[in-house]
């Protein structure tokens, strides 16, 4: 079976800042670090993550070890895509609680979470949720 991009669900043009680009880069890093060590293989399939640093635009090894400066970057995500990163944010912030830099961990995921969950309403959320489940 081949890597592919699914259907996207309820579609929307995100403008990513630098540091939310960078920030973001850093969680599905930290997901296809566990998904590839066969930690993380239960909780996300390879190919969702795939498709996220593709969706993203991020090429892992290079953007995770030099940041461009500039512009912000407008990057189209479903629903499912947020999702995923919502709960790669989730996974770092709970594996991070014993650690020293923990307070930036939680400012991270609160500024992660701002930035993508206000694309979608309330009530398409609770959609996806019931759905997904």
């Amino acid at each position: 079976m081949g890597w592919h991009d699914p259907v996207v669900h309820l579609p929307r043009d995100i403008t990513l800042s630098a540091d939310a680009k960078a920030a973001l880069t850093q969680i599905v890093a930290i997901m296809s670090d566990q998904v590839l060590s066969g930690e993380g293989s239960a909780r996300w399939d390879v190919e969702e993550v795939m498709t996220l640093e593709t969706r993203l635009g991020i090429a892992i090894g290079v953007d995770d070890l030099r940041m461009p400066d500039g512009d912000d970057v407008v990057v189209t995500l479903g629903i499912e895509h947020a999702a995923l990163l919502l709960d790669g944010m989730a996974f770092t912030e709970m594996a991070s609680v014993d650690l020293p830099w923990f307070d930036m961990v939680q400012w991270t995921a609160d500024f992660v979470t701002t930035e993508v969950r206000q694309h979608w309403t309330d009530d398409e959320w609770h959609e996806f949720a019931v759905r997904s489940n």
